[in-house]
């Protein structure tokens, strides 16, 4: 399966010219044969605090697009927006949808960081999701949820690839470029980060975003401009991995129930 990766230059609230810009990425990228495209994360309106301009119900604009450009293309699509619910605040989310236009997984970002006060106005998810594609199973998780690395291990028995869709400022970017390969070697399986580039709500961010194999190997990096890159994924590479280097398998996990006195 190869795999698009759409490092967007994301315009400040501006969801008409985003959509635009979604549009072009998505055709180019199944232009260079791409079965799978990612965006970052609120990719419509870059990621804001201001939940009456980000806010969208399951059938507004954004993840409208996303189902109209699959459908029409042929080409499943993943990526981030914000949820509008009838009840609570909105949750930031990430949404793939297949081939036919049919949504296949939504995800709510379980963590959400305090220091951009992002849990002041977003409710957080309680679980993750994986989804079919093909002979792949799959699961996206979304920027903060990186540094998190529990929160991969319920994926690691059922996936061989983990999406992170994220808008990751330029002042923690090491930090990115350390955390996506050691989520991969962590758990022996394919990573796609996808990061934004440019400037929104007083943060630059420069991208990085990289596809990384089940041993860690980078297939491709994005840089620090707006670009697509691709990469393909092989789950027969990751039974290859786990096989030669069996880590996953010796994994304990009861000691985390187990406090003593």
């Amino acid at each position: 399966m190869k795999v698009a990766a759409a490092q967007m230059d994301i315009l400040w609230h501006d969801r008409d010219i985003n959509h635009a810009k979604i549009r072009d990425m998505a055709q180019r990228a199944k232009e260079a044969g791409a079965d799978l495209i990612v965006f970052p994360e609120m990719a419509a309106t870059g990621f804001s605090m201001d939940t009456a301009i980000t806010a969208e119900p399951l059938d507004g604009p954004t993840p409208t697009l996303f189902r109209d450009l699959a459908r029409d293309l042929e080409i499943t699509i993943v990526g981030g927006f914000v949820l509008q619910r009838e009840k609570g605040r909105p949750q930031n989310v990430s949404l793939t949808v297949d081939r036919n236009g049919v949504d296949l997984a939504l995800y709510a970002k379980i963590h959400l960081i305090g220091l951009l006060q992002e849990d002041q106005h977003y409710d957080p998810g309680d679980r993750t999701v994986s989804f079919r594609l093909g002979d792949i199973e799959a699961a996206s998780l979304i920027c903060y949820d990186l540094r998190f690395p529990e929160v991969f291990r319920p994926l690691t028995d059922r996936c061989c690839l983990v999406l992170v869709i994220a808008s990751w400022p330029a002042v923690r970017q090491r930090h990115w470029d350390i955390l996506l390969p050691a989520r991969a070697v962590d758990n022996q399986l394919y990573i796609v980060g996808v990061n934004r580039v440019g400037e929104g709500g007083g943060l630059l961010f420069t991208g990085g975003s990289a596809i990384i194999d089940p041993a860690g190997e980078i297939i491709a990096h994005g840089g620090d401009k707006e670009t697509l890159l691709f990469g393909d994924i092989n789950p027969q590479r990751v039974q290859q991995v786990r096989s030669d280097m069996p880590f996953v398998k010796d994994r304990k996990s009861h000691y985390l129930h187990n406090t003593g006195t």
